[in-house]
């Protein structure tokens, strides 16, 4: 890096002498080896891990942390993320670091308030994040790690103390007191709960109370960024101040002092949603812009683009992995390069007409740069999303400017008027979302069809954009490359043919799969949030799209599956299914399984089996408790057999031959 560093000085030195010029392809691939290197090496000096006093390097008696984000309570259980200060270990104080995401059982007859920057005194046993279980489950492990948090831990609120002080940073803390006194203006003012999270959601970036429901309509119709303070947001509060302020354009001195005052307005705002990272995006962004204008100076929106990113990379390099960061920058390239010339293939001399068109290239061009990456990480694409981002353009720049207004006291009297906009919105949301085909969901691709995906269309819209027919022929070349890696993932789920048992907490889930069809044995319901978490997204990544729910407790009968007297058969495979309904039993007679499967706390003794049956190996479902899965793992282990425990292991999975 030292390297690239002295080779960019020298460059910038000889640069005209040299007439390097003519080698601008290869100066820009070492300035872009140089950032690749810079952001690798503040990776590895902010990885707490690497540190010789990482606080999980060692077990503590107590630890001291600072509580870094702001708390968000469920259920009586309150979730942050903290700071380590020190440890204490035989009265002795040591100095540590890191931080662990902290989970507090509150008591519900007096809980206790924790605010961001609190400093608190735990006694608890951290523990390393538990890796993904299950084929497609969320991997929060990964999640979490790409904030620079390992461990975790789960306290009740009596193993907590406040000290009484405060660590965290000033500014932010300002920012979120500022955010709770307006939430508490919404409250008030707003009489619908859904109304008031809407308002919160849109205008203040506080999602804590958002139900489901609301999110899955904006979802559905592409709408979802609205609820997203980011760039959209400041970019109306600027149109206002520059409209408002419009008369100060006319001397040089007062053009500078419309630059301070929009540029405090507007970070002013930044600073009551909390500072989030897609409003500090904007804020740079359009700081940078308004001051080069005013300066008359050049400007270069790929520059102020990339200026922006390396901002808060260098603040926080562990944001290059945050989804709503990649999306937000490539929605913003996307406004910047492709929406001009979206917009140029029409001319239209009408000008609502005109303006309308307008926001209909804003909306192609921010979808379509977007959408490889959308059904990498959401698995859907909304189908009337132009329809839905042309209809809520008007009532969100109307909730933009009534929801800022009514925080000022002697506005509060537009409140029904906003509460009434918003509560129309989303019906109308609703509605949309509920038409036919409102959503194509289930869109699994896996990395190598994202980068060909991605690399197909980038190609493409070159290649258009520049009448390139090279461009365009190579992009048609490497998309029959992913339709090919598709069509290869359809024909192998037409024929596969496998059974999953999954790990779960307290329940059972056993797929029986066979082509785009399963029988699923579980005790859990589709609305179960344990089964959407757990065991869904395995059906879809396979494109399941037949399911059978049945339970253990029935016997029944699905096509090759087959359950009754305590046996399963499918295909080739044959279960024993050890429960409470053979307690006190002996098992008697001949046979051959492939696996035993014992549930529900039995008491069965396994040594009651007759010498005559015989089985391969032992699969122990999380719906025994743990005293007893350790007995049979030993009774197991005694007799020289595989056991597979399904909770907190890796779900069990057999391929089943044609």
């Amino acid at each position: 890096m030292v390297l690239c560093i002295l080779s960019i000085i020298i460059t910038n030195i000889a640069y005209k002498k040299l007439k390097l010029y003519r080698y601008k392809g290869t100066i820009g691939t070492l300035i872009f080896i140089l950032f690749f290197n810079l952001g690798g090496w503040l990776c590895l000096i902010n990885n707490a891990t690497l540190r010789e006093n990482y606080f999980a390097n060692k077990q503590y008696d107590y630890l001291k942390v600072w509580v870094k984000d702001e708390p968000e309570e469920s259920n009586h259980i309150l979730r942050f993320k903290a700071a380590v200060i020190s440890g204490y270990q035989k009265d002795q104080q040591i100095k540590l670091s890191g931080q662990l995401l902290l989970a507090v059982r509150l008591d519900s007859l007096s809980p206790v308030k924790i605010r961001y920057g609190d400093e608190i005194m735990i006694s608890a046993k951290c523990v390393e994040v538990e890796p993904p279980y299950n084929p497609a489950e969320f991997d929060f492990k990964a999640w979490l790690a790409n904030q620079n948090i390992y461990h975790q831990a789960f306290i009740d609120q009596d193993h907590l103390i406040k000290t009484g002080k405060n660590n965290g940073n000033p500014i932010i803390k300002l920012a979120l007191n500022l955010r709770e006194k307006q939430i508490g203006k919404y409250r008030k003012l707003i009489k619908g709960n859904e109304a008031f999270a809407v308002a919160s959601t849109l205008i203040l970036g506080y999602r804590t109370d958002l139900s489901q429901e609301t999110l899955s309509a904006y979802s559905k119709t592409g709408t979802i960024h609205a609820l997203s303070v980011s760039g959209a947001h400041v970019a109306i509060i600027y149109v206002v101040l520059d409209f408002l302020l419009l008369f100060m354009n006319k001397k040089p001195g007062l053009k500078i002092m419309k630059l301070i005052l929009i540029c405090a307005l507007i970070w002013g705002y930044a600073l009551i949603t909390g500072l989030s990272p897609s409003v500090v995006r904007s804020a740079i962004m359009i700081s940078i812009l308004i001051t080069a204008k005013v300066l008359s100076k050049n400007t270069n929106s790929y520059n102020v683009l990339a200026f922006s990113a390396f901002c808060q990379l260098l603040y926080d390099p562990f944001l290059i992995w945050d989804v709503g960061f990649q999306l937000s920058y490539l929605a913003v390239f996307g406004l910047i390069y492709l929406q001009p010339k979206i917009y140029h293939l029409m001319y239209i001399k009408n000008s609502w007409t005109d303006k309308l068109w307008n926001f209909t290239a804003m909306s192609l061009a921010a979808q379509v740069v977007t959408f490889p990456l959308s059904i990498y990480y959401f698995h859907q694409f909304p189908i009337y999303f132009l329809f839905g981002n042309l209809f809520i353009t008007i009532p969100l720049v109307l909730m933009m400017y009534l929801g800022i207004a009514v925080l000022v006291p002697w506005l509060s009297f537009l409140a029904p008027i906003f509460e009434w906009i918003i509560t129309f919105t989303n019906q109308a949301l609703r509605w949309i979302a509920g038409l036919p085909y409102a959503t194509f969901s289930s869109i699994w691709i896996n990395l190598p069809e994202f980068i060909l995906l991605s690399l197909a269309l980038g190609l493409f819209i070159y290649g258009l954009a520049n009448f390139n027919k090279r461009f365009i022929f190579s992009s048609l070349a490497v998309f029959i490359s992913y339709q090919i890696l598709v069509v290869h993932g359809d024909l192998n789920a037409y024929h596969q043919q496998k059974i999953i048992f999954f790990s779960l907490r307290k329940n059972y889930a056993a797929a029986f799969i066979r082509g785009k069809e399963t029988v699923l044995v579980t005790d859990l319901k589709a609305t179960d949030k344990n089964y959407n978490y757990f065991v869904k997204p395995a059906l879809m990544q396979l494109q399941i799209d037949q399911i059978s729910f049945i339970s253990l407790k029935k016997d029944t009968i699905v096509g090759d599956f087959v359950l009754k007297n305590n046996q399963i058969v499918f295909r080739n495979y044959k279960i024993l299914l050890i429960d409470d309904r053979l307690n006190d039993k002996t098992l008697k007679g001949n046979g051959i399984f492939s696996s035993l499967w014992i549930s529900e706390n039995t008491k069965f003794n396994l040594g009651r089996l007759s010498s005559h049956i015989k089985y391969k190996n032992v699969l122990i479902d999380a719906t025994n408790k743990d005293y007893k899965i350790e007995m049979f793992k030993k009774v197991v282990k005694n007799n020289h057999l595989d056991a597979h425990i399904l909770k907190k292991n890796k779900a069990y999975l057999v391929q089943l031959t044609q």
